[in-house]
């Protein structure tokens, strides 16, 4: 098995080769995309509608269509999904991937495409692995198993035209037959749609495998890892599985989870990289071991807009293509791609850390945010603050969720974090000053309506008990795959339906 890494290297060379000219000339790799998903689509309903076939170049694109929101496209989605062909790419559409709606309650269908299937999902994790090996030229992740650990949705019949389900539901489905052998559990445990039966046959039978390498979202990870070092006896998961190398990591934000997977994971040698893979698409990766910066991808059939965060929802909002970019801006993210998605929000947003290659990371939502204030506070402030507050205090964040208190008739503004730590700040009064002071540093419309107490004073940390989260989830149907807890909210549902599930809890 040794043997196997140089031989995969260089069966990648050729891809990673493309790769680096990416890197180097993203303006010509874009440009080729667009003409390309253009081009392809110019017969179907939505290219004749907008008149592909005369599209001149990018600006005149932008011009002639408008950017939507998935609640504009759902006419288009519930025609595809009762079989309709050439709407918004050509041919039929066979798969949706059922979207946990981060953004709302409720769930949106996102088609998948062949091309974008294969074009964009299975080759960017093709790109995953490859650039993994490029940059660990010694790695045995092949001498063993990967544990996947997927959505609870299994597949279902929409209609006699259509299937849907969890994005890693359609991915393991449509899988070639060879990655049975390298991959645990089968996929009919993968597969099922109890997410907690899943987890105690996964326990079972991966515990005594040999896993070399895990891939999934890091809340529902640490929930498995407690339950197979429970069931095991043991307080270290290299003691279960000894060759455990790298978890390839995506979904939500590593930051609250590093320091646990390093409690539960005490080796020098394990390996985390972050992926960015959603239902619409594969857009990029961790690329350099030595940074946390993602690379993105360009010619994975997405053609990237992005429109600065201060502009959304304005009427005529400035949408950026690759070369206009500006580093340190948060950008909401504008796709168009081989999924047949037009100037779509996906509703991320990212921030750039360089050019040439464009490195980035995820910053947050468009939706959330908390700007009851003024003080428009994204993820990435609230990440940044947090992992300041437990370093200063020793804690560790299991979820957490922050939302408004609204100013009274005789009180003032504030936040208030409702948090569940896997271990309690040493001073709890510090953890706050900590959080609140690096607000400010990282964010000065924060700053400025903190000054004095004037509109916002001191925000309320609330410790809720464990479990909490995962009991609200579990209400809500969402346990499991790419659902996960809304971190920021401009008003105060999440934060009432939680101190509900405390309340029922205590009694």
């Amino acid at each position: 098995m040794p043997i196997l890494p140089p031989i995969l290297n260089l069966v990648n060379s050729r891809r990673l080769n493309e790769i680096d000219r990416f890197r180097m000339h993203p303006e010509e790799t874009q440009m080729r995309v667009f003409r390309s998903l253009v081009a392809k689509a110019a017969d179907t309903q939505w290219g004749r509608k907008y008149n592909y076939r005369s599209v001149s170049s990018v600006k005149d694109y932008q011009a002639r269509v408008p950017v939507q929101s998935y609640e504009e496209i759902i006419p288009y989605i519930e025609r595809l999904r009762n079989g309709e062909k050439d709407l918004l790419w050509p041919g039929e559409i066979e798969w949706f991937a059922k979207s946990s709606g981060t953004t709302s309650t409720k769930s949106k269908f996102i088609p998948v495409t062949e091309d974008s299937l294969t074009g964009c999902h299975y080759r960017g994790a093709k790109d995953v692995l490859a650039v993994y090996l490029h940059n660990n030229p010694d790695t045995r992740i092949y001498t063993g198993k990967g544990l996947i650990l997927g959505g609870s949705h299994k597949i279902n019949n929409f209609s006699n035209n259509s299937l849907y389900g969890d994005l890693s539901a359609i991915l393991m489905e449509n899988a070639p037959r060879w990655v049975s052998f390298v991959r645990t559990p089968a996929k009919k445990i993968a597969l099922l749609e109890d997410f907690e039966e899943k987890l105690k046959q996964i326990t079972r039978i991966t515990a005594s495998q040999n896993v070399t390498n895990i891939s999934g979202v890091p809340s529902w990870y640490l929930v498995l890892i407690k339950q197979i070092l429970e069931y095991t006896g043991k307080s270290n998961l290299c003691e279960v599985w000894p060759h455990l190398e790298v978890f390839f990591h995506g979904g939500i934000s590593f930051a609250p989870y590093r320091e646990q997977f390093k409690s539960f994971i005490r080796s020098a040698d394990m390996k985390y990289m972050e992926t960015y893979n959603a239902s619409e698409g594969l857009f990029g990766f961790q690329d350099d071991p030595k940074s946390n910066d993602m690379l993105l991808m360009l010619d994975l059939g997405v053609f990237y807009e992005f429109i600065p965060v201060d502009q959304v929802g304005s009427l005529n909002p400035e949408a950026l293509t690759i070369e206009e970019i500006k580093e340190g801006v948060s950008y909401a993210m504008i796709i168009s791609t081989n999924g047949g998605l037009w100037r779509y929000m996906i509703g991320d947003t990212i921030i750039f850390t360089g050019t040439k290659p464009h490195k980035f990371r995820i910053s947050g939502r468009t939706k959330h945010f908390i700007n009851a204030f003024g003080e428009e506070v994204i993820i990435d402030n609230a990440e940044k603050a947090l992992d300041a507050a437990c370093r200063g205090t020793g804690a560790l964040v299991a979820e957490y969720t922050a939302g408004p208190v609204y100013i009274g008739i005789e009180s003032k503004g504030s936040h208030e974090w409702l948090i569940e730590f896997e271990k309690t700040p040493d001073d709890l009064n510090k953890f706050v000053s900590i959080l609140d002071d690096t607000l400010k540093s990282v964010n000065s419309d924060y700053e400025a309506k903190r000054f004095k107490d004037l509109n916002l004073v001191k925000p309320v940390v609330r410790p809720v008990p464990r479990g909490t989260f995962y009991k609200w989830l579990r209400e809500k149907n969402k346990l499991g795959g790419q659902n996960k807890v809304p971190r920021l909210s401009n008003n105060r549902e999440y934060i009432e339906e939680l101190y509900r599930i405390v309340e029922v809890w205590s009694t």
